[in-house]
């Protein structure tokens, strides 16, 4: 995955199956997003459509604050683990401390993702040089 992920002409050219490798991460995703939804549906007794509407914003900013880059390349799971952390420390902050409304959590989040992907960009930049 990470050599389809990164370059798929590259990935071809080494023999790595391309289509194959899609197809199945494609299929492992759908099968995922279902069994959330069963698991969701039978948790709630009821289907709910909305739920986890705007969710995509949280989930975007904690792989980003985890490492991956937005221009591409990969990432790690455990990266991936510790911006979700990172940003649910952040949240919980910002609900302890009880000033801020919820609708200003989502602007601090975005703030911070703002902060993280101008340092990667910055630091990207730094290492072309070096």
């Amino acid at each position: 995955m990470y050599a389809v992920g990164g370059n798929e002409d590259a990935a071809a050219l080494m023999g790595a199956p391309v289509a194959r490798t899609k197809i199945t991460v494609y299929v492992l995703s759908g099968l995922c997003a279902g069994l959330a939804g069963a698991l969701n549906a039978a948790w709630l007794v009821s289907g709910v459509t909305i739920l986890g509407s705007g969710m995509e914003l949280e989930a975007i900013s904690a792989v980003v604050i985890g490492g991956t880059l937005l221009t591409g390349g990969f990432g790690f799971i455990s990266g991936s683990l510790v911006g979700v952390l990172l940003l649910k420390v952040i949240q919980n902050v910002i609900n302890q401390i009880g000033s801020l409304d919820s609708a200003y959590q989502q602007v601090v989040s975005g703030a911070f993702l703002a902060v993280v992907v101008i340092a990667q960009t910055w630091l990207g930049r730094r290492r072309r040089v070096l």
